[in-house]
């Protein structure tokens, strides 16, 4: 499956499609392009057409996953906002509701990560400041909910799935991400990134 077309629309069922197809590439070492598109001509249709990715990413800042390469996308086909903790605050959420408003795009991937260090600050506590801590404070509701849970399994691995969860459930209240969510024209579903292997988990 590929789509060399940077500005088609496609539904939220079928970028999913394309995210597993693309990240399925990545894992086995197999990307389409060297360059992912990034070509000359590419970027001068990009200038003169404008942009119309057809996902949008919420991811963490972690250097480790960069989506493009990741999903093995072209330049110009995902929306990327990224946020240390892959958390949305109001200028991350506002990024969102823009790809989806504005730019149409119809699925918005929360992507997580293993070894996430910002998950793993809020679960050791401490004074982060207020920048750090504001990052902190968002995941805290995850790390106090999994804690209360109990049971033997990772907490540093379930806190960072919590925190995807978390993330994509505030972004479906949004006023204008709702509407689009009611209609069944845009999708927000969760995914974890797997350092070790370079798969992508889609929850």
């Amino acid at each position: 499956m590929t789509r060399g077309n940077l500005f088609e629309q496609v539904s939220s069922d079928y970028a999913l499609a394309l995210l597993k197809e693309g990240n399925k590439r990545f894992v086995e070492g197999k990307p389409l392009s060297s360059t992912n598109g990034d070509t000359p001509k590419a970027r001068k249709e990009l200038y003169e057409k404008g942009q119309a990715p057809f996902a949008v990413i919420l991811g963490c800042s972690d250097s480790r996953v960069p989506p493009e390469l990741v999903f093995d996308v072209n330049v110009g086909q995902l929306f990327i906002v990224r946020t240390a903790g892959n958390v949305a605050d109001a200028i991350a959420a506002g990024s969102v509701e823009y790809a989806v408003e504005h730019l149409k795009a119809k699925l918005v991937v929360v992507l997580g990560h293993q070894k996430c260090g910002a998950v793993a600050a809020a679960i050791s506590g401490g004074d982060f400041g207020d920048n750090i801590g504001a990052i902190v404070k968002e995941i805290n509701p995850s790390v106090e909910k999994i804690r209360a849970e109990g049971g033997s399994e990772s907490l540093t691995c379930r806190c960072e799935d919590e925190n995807a969860k978390n993330t994509a459930a505030k972004l479906s209240k949004s006023t204008i991400l709702s509407k689009y969510i009611a209609d069944g024209s845009l999708k927000i579903v969760c995914a974890k990134y797997i350092l070790e292997t370079g798969e992508v988990s889609f929850f």
